[in-house]
């Protein structure tokens, strides 16, 4: 047999699994995300422009974000931009093998309708800490807004190769990245004085966590069903590393380096560091129970062998890795 007509098999296994999760994915979306109407907003954080006092709120508002690190605004910022890129999100995920199948974003899937409510929830994220950084008047918001449309412009390309599988290995990861991103620039920016700020964070951070177990949820029902390839999903995806949805940001653009630049600087304030990485695939190596998975055919055995180590190959690179002395500091006045 090929290996054309392997990754075939494989991925018409991986889709009649997809299929058989509908109704758990449905039920997600009625209990795990909330309806628009009980939902928070962002005008729930921010000054209310038709009042008498909005101008007094947005003095405020300015007074407290100045006190902010402007490595804290440029990591922030970088936040902002990548949950900005929201209509790349949605697309890649009814991309996916399986998962929209009809090609209708009415379709009654489950699978469609949570890729809908997921990424409508998400949307407010960049919403809300866009008009954050707007009023702050800390940014140079044309340089944010031309970032936000050379990313979306560019695309999203996870390498999950159409694999729903794979899919869900890298929205599990990412889902927990982004809240531990926002959980530490919550507390840099409570450090900082701006307790509205850090509320702000923490919000969105409760948002990413809600999606975080939901993803780990449909990803521990593959590993009950389909044992090997889930294991060999969860390695295909670790071996080409989890690539971050911003990637692309200064792609094509006057600074290709934008976004090592805004690495470099969550890595130098904490944000997001090296070792958050390895402790996430340690915390995904756990849950779903990888190194006492049994009855594992001879890939997938090699594949458990490989995922039992890797968290502690990832930490040890992370304590050799040292802070940039310097960061170049983006997108400000």
């Amino acid at each position: 047999m090929s290996k054309v007509e392997k990754i075939n098999y494989e991925l018409e296994k991986n889709l009649e699994v997809i299929s058989q999760l509908d109704g758990f994915v449905n039920h997600a979306v009625e209990n795990v995300l909330v309806d628009p109407e009980e939902c928070w907003q962002p005008t729930d954080f921010l000054p209310d422009m038709s009042q008498p006092d909005a101008f007094d709120e947005l003095k405020k508002l300015q007074e407290r974000s100045a006190n902010i690190p402007d490595t804290v605004i440029t990591s922030l910022v970088g936040n902002m931009i990548t949950e900005e890129a929201l209509p790349s999100y949605q697309t890649y995920f009814n991309l996916l093998e399986g998962i929209n199948v009809e090609g209708s974003l009415l379709s009654n899937s489950g699978w469609v309708k949570w890729s809908k409510a997921w990424t409508a929830e998400e949307n407010r994220h960049g919403d809300l800490l866009n008009k954050y950084l707007y009023l702050s008047g800390r940014c140079d918001m044309k340089k944010v807004e031309q970032t936000i449309h050379r990313l979306i412009y560019n695309g999203f390309d996870p390498r999950s190769e159409g694999d729903p599988y794979q899919a869900i290995i890298y929205t599990s990861f990412q889902e927990r990245a982004t809240k531990i991103s926002h959980v530490n620039t919550g507390k840099l920016a409570d450090k900082a004085g701006d307790d509205v700020l850090s509320r702000i964070c923490k919000t969105i951070a409760g948002d990413e966590a809600r999606h975080e177990k939901a993803y780990k949820s449909f990803m521990s029902q593959i590993f009950e069903i389909d044992p090997n390839g889930a294991i060999l999903a969860f390695e295909k995806m670790m071996r080409k590393q989890i690539v971050m949805p911003a990637v692309l940001m200064g792609t094509g653009g006057s600074n290709p380096s934008l976004f090592d630049q805004f690495s470099a600087i969550t890595q130098k304030i904490g944000v997001y560091t090296g070792w958050d990485y390895a402790k996430i695939i340690d915390h995904l190596v756990k849950l779903w129970d990888i190194e006492n998975l049994t009855g594992l055919n001879g890939m997938a055995a090699k594949a458990q062998d490989y995922l039992a180590n890797l968290s502690d190959r990832y930490m040890r690179v992370a304590d050799r890795m040292k802070a940039p002395e310097e960061v170049s500091l983006a997108w400000l006045k």
